[in-house]
């Protein structure tokens, strides 16, 4: 474990060389996503400002005096930094882990450079080992959970976790998913999902990958 953090370390540090000097900064959520708030930190009299993901963000981020914009206010987003729960070859994503997986959708789609920081534990063949997250309205959780089963999967509600947003989260496991573009396309179509934590059409840019050797970087050609 203390390996494992020491690369969620290196990994988040060497993020900071994608931050555009003078620019407001996307954050995304999760423990190696706060390794780099804390790196972030160091730089924070060059950079206007940051906007954040998520409360659980946001209160690290204000820890540090890292000023907060609402991204309504933020014409120009050049760079987003978050983490996943898991990515396959073709850059494809699950993430929600931290049930933040929509306002880090929104912020990736506004964002020019998503830079996904990981430890290589996270990179698979195929998606669907990790439970993927289902952020839904409340009233559609027994409807959506009966359309997921007719997928294939095995849909949990994700207990005492609301959302920043107010919703709730399934968890579909046991869930192997062979076409993720497909699957995202299925399953937002459901009424009363807001988002599924597949991220396919917005993918990363850059992949910096935390290994024990040093970090990999892999370039989406996109």
């Amino acid at each position: 474990m203390v390996e494992l953090n020491k690369i969620k370390k290196s990994v988040a540090w060497a993020a900071l060389k994608y931050i555009l000097p003078g620019t407001i900064v996307g954050v995304g959520t999760g423990s190696t996503v706060s390794y780099f708030i804390e790196a972030l930190s160091t730089i924070k009299h060059l950079i206007n400002g940051v906007v954040s993901s998520s409360l659980y963000s946001t209160n690290i981020l204000k820890k540090y005096g890292i000023p907060i914009y609402d991204l309504n206010q933020v014409n120009y987003l050049p760079t987003y930094i978050d983490g996943a729960d898991e990515i396959n070859a073709d850059m494809h994503m699950i993430k929600g882990g931290g049930a933040a997986l929509t306002q880090e959708k929104i912020i990736s789609s506004v964002s020019e450079t998503f830079v996904c920081i990981i430890d290589e534990s996270k990179k698979v063949e195929i998606l669907g080992a990790f439970p993927l997250p289902i952020e839904v309205i409340p009233m559609a959780c027994s409807y959506v959970s009966n359309e997921l089963i007719k997928l294939g999967g095995i849909p949990k509600y994700r207990k005492n976790v609301i959302t920043d947003n107010g919703n709730i989260i399934i968890d579909i496991h046991n869930f192997k998913i062979r076409d993720p573009v497909a699957m995202e396309n299925r399953i937002n179509a459901l009424a009363g999902v807001v988002t599924v934590g597949l991220f396919t059409s917005r993918t990363a840019d850059v992949v910096l990958v935390g290994t024990k050797f040093g970090i990999d970087t892999i370039k989406n050609n996109h």
